[in-house]
C-alpha cells in the first residue's frame, strides 16, 4: 500500500513543480491553498487559477483507529457476578483453603497446577478474542 502512495506522490511531483514554477515566475503568493482528502484510488483535483492543491489520501475513511477501538475491562464495567467470584477467590487464597495455591494453610499448595491451567486457558481465550477483533 505504501508503494502505491509513493508512486502516486512521485507521479504528482511534476505537476506540483510546474505549478510552483508558474507562481515563482509571477512573483506572487498563491491566492488560495486548498487541502483535499481523497480516498485511495481517487485522483487529486486540478488546481484552478492561482491556487495550490494539497492532496491527502485516506486509507480507511470509516474506521476508528485501532488504538481507540481496543477497550480494556475495568471494575466499573465488570458484572457483579465476576466481582463476587473475584472476592470469593481472594478470600479462599487468604484462608489457605484447598486448591488455592497459597503458601498459607494445610491444603493451599494443591491448586497451583489448576491455577496455571486456568491462567493458560484465559490467556489463550484472550489471544483468540484479540485476533477476532476486526482491525
Amino acid at each position: 500500500m505504501f508503494r502505491i502512495v509513493a508512486i502516486a506522490a512521485l507521479m504528482s511531483l511534476p505537476a506540483v513543480a510546474v505549478a510552483q514554477d508558474k507562481q515563482a515566475d509571477a512573483g506572487k503568493p498563491p491566492e488560495r491553498i486548498r487541502s483535499v482528502t481523497v480516498a485511495s484510488g481517487q485522483k487529486c483535483p486540478e488546481a484552478v487559477g492561482n491556487e495550490v492543491v494539497v492532496c491527502n489520501t485516506l486509507e480507511e475513511p470509516y474506521r476508528i483507529p485501532k488504538k481507540l477501538r481496543e477497550t480494556k475491562k475495568s471494575a466499573a464495567t465488570n458484572s457483579w457476578v465476576n466481582r463476587a467470584a473475584t472476592m470469593d477467590e481472594v478470600g479462599r487464597e487468604a484462608g489457605g483453603l484447598p486448591d488455592t495455591c497459597s503458601p498459607v494453610g494445610s491444603g493451599g499448595q494443591t491448586g497451583c497446577a489448576l491455577k496455571l491451567n486456568q491462567q493458560y486457558a484465559a490467556e489463550k481465550a484472550e489471544k483468540k478474542r484479540q485476533e477476532s477483533v476486526i482491525p
